[in-house]
């Protein structure tokens, strides 16, 4: 039923998928305690990205790769480099 309703599911890798429909369920329970859907959509969006870079053989490979060095501390917002 879920790739149904939200066909890129069949992108994400099988533990993502698992882990889409766990927060899928949290958010979802959540937002009806609160009467307020807006943070199901903005989770629902970001899964959908998720998905999306999975799509791509290059955006997923360059996400998954190990770059085999550090890149030095990242400064913190608002600072300049």
């Amino acid at each position: 039923m879920l790739p149904d309703v939200f066909p890129w599911v069949g992108f994400l890798p099988e533990p993502d998928a698992r882990a889409f429909v766990a927060e899928l369920v949290a958010s979802t329970r959540a937002a009806d305690s609160i009467n307020n859907s807006a943070a199901v959509a903005q989770m629902l969006a970001a899964w959908e990205h998720t998905a999306e870079a999975h799509s791509d053989p290059d955006v997923s490979a360059a996400l998954t790769k190990d770059h085999e060095t550090d890149c030095g501390p990242v400064p913190a917002p608002g600072e300049v480099a």
